[in-house]
């Protein structure tokens, strides 16, 4: 029953045997039968709503990157020079955290403060002290970073922050004595 493809190409009894008439379409149509293709789109929206994720989340990542941190290295120009200072952070960690502190203490008065037409001229004046002291700050830096720390001026940017920060505990004192006396003055008219 085996017989050897060589035997039967040698006697040559295949070759004159022809396929029948539309063999392969009948095959190719029996496969595609049997095994139909599944047509799929080339992307699904899982597919691109992933490489959407990545994108922005790559952007993002690049961005905070390359974004110079603005409070550390706060460049200062002098004499349409700019000059990259020191702070109190790039002369020890301990400092670091001291200026952290103030700087976020800072902040945080800053952002429970509210700003009413009836405050404006009161916080105008505490703002106008508030930017002197940041330029002076500023200023100190410089020294900081030409001279090299000495205990004068490391104790004059802290004694700075400091001033800075009772200025905005003062400032929050006369808002809340403002806001109390228009509440007395509002009982006394309602009273009336």
């Amino acid at each position: 029953m085996a017989q050897d493809l060589r035997e039967l190409f040698k006697n040559d009894k295949i070759s004159g045997e022809k396929m029948p008439k539309n063999h392969q379409e009948r095959f190719l149509d029996k496969l595609d039968a049997a095994l139909p293709e599944q047509k799929q789109p080339k992307f699904s929206w899982m597919q691109i709503a992933a490489s959407i994720v990545v994108l922005l989340g790559l952007s993002l990542g690049a961005f905070k990157y390359f974004q110079p941190d603005v409070i550390a290295d706060a460049p200062v120009v002098v004499a349409n020079k700019t000059v990259d200072t020191k702070t109190l952070g790039d002369i020890s960690p301990g400092l670091k955290k001291v200026e952290d502190y103030y700087l976020a203490s800072i902040n945080l008065e800053l952002s429970k403060m509210e700003y009413t037409p009836e405050t404006k001229e009161l916080f105008d004046g505490y703002l106008i002290q508030l930017n002197e002291l940041d330029k002076e700050y500023q200023k100190l830096s410089l020294e900081l970073t030409e001279a090299g720390p000495s205990e004068l001026t490391v104790n004059a940017l802290i004694d700075n922050l400091k001033l800075r920060l009772n200025l905005l505990y003062r400032l929050r004192a006369q808002l809340q004595e403002f806001n109390t006396s228009d509440a007395l003055a509002d009982e006394v008219l309602q009273s009336i």
